[in-house]
């Protein structure tokens, strides 16, 4: 039912509950936060609005049902009329829309959790629930990052290290399947485990000067010789000595600052078994189940293909 306004225009506070369909308490909690100022007092002091608060209601109902904070519903009110206003109202959209996406991830996280608890069997179950409860819902690469921070060299060009850990840190899906939960959550185990302590790629280096030590040169050349062997390994193909593994060994050469050569390769794939750290390669094979369905191969699988090619070549 429209109610209609007073002779003098005006509706008192019930009035406009009634028509803006919501109670007084409702209408009468914005007017005391400043989002709905009444136009006037009657003699009796009541409150009293006129026509286009019932507009200006209506408009905070829908941006409160939308779950917009209440100081973003009061800039887009106080901007209502003014040049901009548009920007504030899609920057409280894009906002919940983020806060939403975050609530969704989280809900499937943990449903996907769950069904990895029910379908598993009594023996599995607390060692699920630990590796569960370790991990962030939704999750986060913190410590896949720090995991990398502590193995990689120290003091590498901000841009290199950026790229390394893009390609190291694989991103959790926003709708994991149980299996991709586990993984993660075993990832998270590998990357938080005491033995990191251990692990230290730096070793690579142990014996050259540190004035020629030049692991930039190393990581640079790296991330090269993953890019040329990437379709090679996603091919499945078998190891070959080609492009990428001359760039892989160049790219050694160039942290000791030495020259490839056949004696060269045979030490380098000696000193590489050597390195080999049960942790890393834990790391990879989880990495790998996570992201099992996208095209691109982690930089773990295309180092081993190149390791594999050098083995093959020297042996």
């Amino acid at each position: 039912m429209t109610v209609s306004a007073s002779p003098d225009g005006m509706w008192s506070i019930g009035e406009l509950a009634e028509q803006a369909g919501v109670t007084v308490k409702t209408v009468r909690f914005y007017s005391d936060r400043g989002l709905l100022p009444e136009a006037t007092r009657s003699a009796g002091g009541h409150r009293r609005y006129g026509p286009e608060a019932l507009d200006r209601l209506r408009l905070i109902r829908s941006l409160r049902t939308l779950d917009v904070p209440l100081p973003q519903v009061d800039r887009i009110l106080a901007q209502e009329d003014v040049p901009g206003a548009t920007d504030v109202l899609e920057d409280a959209v894009a906002g919940q829309l983020r806060e939403l996406g975050t609530q969704l991830s989280s809900l499937r996280w943990r449903e996907a959790a769950l069904h990895l608890l029910r379908d598993c069997t009594p023996e599995e179950r607390a060692d699920r629930l630990r590796l569960i409860g370790a991990v962030n819902i939704p999750p986060n690469t913190d410590a896949l990052a720090r995991f990398w921070r502590h193995v990689l060299p120290a003091r590498l060009p901000a841009r290199l290290l950026s790229t390394l850990l893009e390609a190291a840190v694989p991103q959790p899906p926003a709708d994991p399947t149980p299996s991709q939960v586990l993984a993660f959550a075993r990832l998270h185990a590998v990357a938080t485990d005491t033995r990191v302590l251990d692990i230290n790629i730096r070793r690579l280096a142990t014996r050259t000067p540190d004035e020629t030590c030049r692991p930039a040169v190393l990581y640079e050349g790296l991330v090269e010789a993953c890019a040329l062997a990437s379709a090679d390994v996603r091919a499945q193909r078998p190891p070959y000595a080609g492009e990428a593994l001359d760039c892989f060994v160049t790219a050694h050469a160039g942290l000791r600052n030495t020259r490839d050569t056949p004696a060269f390769r045979r030490r380098l794939s000696a000193q590489l078994a050597q390195l080999a750290h049960p942790l890393i390669d834990r790391y990879w094979q989880l990495a790998g189940e996570l992201t099992s369905a996208s095209p691109q191969p982690t930089i773990g699988a295309t180092d081993d293909w190149l390791r594999a090619a050098l083995d093959a070549q020297v042996a």
